[in-house]
């Protein structure tokens, strides 16, 4: 069952606590059946277990929010054993780093995509994060304006779930 602290994907946006944003999605559109690179943002109901924040460029968004540190880096590599978990540099593995020279991870809220027990290969790093620009795909994230992500940022709740529909 939906609550009003739920963040619900569908064709008209993100609808949260009775407003609808909009947003983007991975390049391939919503998918059932999600594959690493795939660029599909994968249909289901995500726990939302993290939040992450550049503490140099904002304030902190929640007064759970953990800061991004230099050397941060997140593995993508299916065949790595920390395929889909937080690594710290120096990693050799297929990475991305959290710790970015753009603002698109000022602000990162994970989601329970494939992890903490990732199946290699489903895919890694389901995000909430900044949009590069109205319109662009992402990787299979979530992208929301920069405002609007602070927004929803400061009133997610432990409970919060993002709810993909088909």
């Amino acid at each position: 069952m939906k609550t009003r602290f739920d963040l619900v994907l569908s064709r008209i946006g993100l609808r949260f606590m009775g407003r609808t944003f909009p947003c983007t999605i991975g390049r391939c559109g919503v998918v059932q059946h999600k594959r690493e690179g795939d660029g599909g943002t994968p249909v289901g109901e995500h726990r939302l277990v993290g939040m992450l924040y550049r503490p140099e460029r904002m304030a902190r968004p929640a007064d759970w929010a953990l800061p991004i540190r230099p050397g941060d880096l997140w593995c993508d590599d299916p065949g790595h054993e920390d395929y889909n978990l937080m690594v710290r540099a120096p990693f050799e593995a297929s990475h991305e780093t959290l710790r970015r020279a753009d603002p698109l991870y000022d602000l990162v809220i994970l989601t329970d995509w494939n992890w903490p027990f990732a199946a290699r290969g489903r895919g890694s790093a389901i995000f909430i994060h900044r949009w590069r620009r109205p319109g662009a795909p992402t990787e299979g994230c979530v992208g929301l304006r920069p405002d609007h992500l602070r927004w929803i940022a400061a009133r997610i709740r432990y409970e919060t779930r993002l709810i993909v529909q088909a």
